[in-house]
């Protein structure tokens, strides 16, 4: 098995002590915000795409409560699947989108419209049969399994987690989002919890709504500073700007 560039025994030492500082700043043990099983998780996070939380929340409750159960929303009328999640961005995509998703995976299973088997699988087995699924990506995957009440231990990478993550050196920039998450996944301890993993994405991702700003960051509060060649940069340049 080939080894993944930038997973080097410094870089765990340094993904480590950065979940630490942030686990202090952000309170771990974080509670779980979703217990959904896992196919609705599935649909949650597929309504999720480019679409702010409130938004993809108000659009999931509103499928819910216009469909009795998954079965009614792969054979419904796409139109009006559309008008149940109209709350959330591109509609008129993600209703047949959706209904594509949700028949082949009764068609995958022999008709068992679940995905409760995952528990099963390796992780990475889990996570390949869902990115076999149309428009599901690696971020995806692991929201299905970490998020739902399967609580496998598969980390998810947003914007937040990247910026952040890439700013701090434990990846370069060259390395998108989708790619990321293999890296970032195999910079942490193998023999995590899914808690664990879960409190590492929470927390990356709460730094960067908190205080790694995409524009003007906070890097005189930053618990990290010490550790973040983009910060150290930003004093050099403009120090008066850092406000460090």
């Amino acid at each position: 098995m080939t080894a993944l560039p930038f997973v080097s025994p410094e870089l765990k030492q340094k993904a480590q002590l950065v979940h630490d500082r942030l686990c202090a700043v952000y309170g771990c043990p974080i509670p779980y915000f979703h217990n959904h099983d896992p196919l609705s998780e599935l649909i949650s996070s597929l309504l999720s795409h480019r679409t702010k939380n409130a938004d993809s929340s108000r659009a999931f409750k509103q499928l819910k409560q216009r469909f009795p159960d998954w079965a009614e929303v792969a054979n419904a009328d796409t139109v009006e699947v559309e008008r149940a999640i109209a709350p959330c961005t591109w509609p008129d995509q993600k209703a047949p989108r959706l209904q594509q998703v949700l028949r082949l995976v009764a068609e995958r299973r022999n008709g068992d419209l679940s995905l409760e088997f995952l528990a099963d699988l390796p992780v990475l087995e889990a996570r390949a049969w869902l990115e076999a699924l149309p428009g599901v990506g690696p971020k995806t995957s692991a929201a299905v399994l970490l998020f739902s009440r399967l609580r496998r231990p598969a980390l998810p990478v947003d914007s937040h987690h990247h910026r952040v993550a890439v700013r701090l050196g434990l990846i370069p920039a060259k390395v998108a989002v989708g790619p990321s998450h293999a890296v970032l996944s195999a910079q942490l301890p193998p023999d995590w919890s899914a808690q664990q993993v879960y409190d590492n994405h929470e927390v990356l991702m709460l730094h960067g709504q908190k205080c790694c700003y995409y524009s003007n960051p906070a890097c005189d509060r930053c618990a990290v500073f010490d550790l973040c060649p983009f910060g150290q940069a930003r004093l050099v340049a403009s120090p008066k700007q850092s406000g460090v």
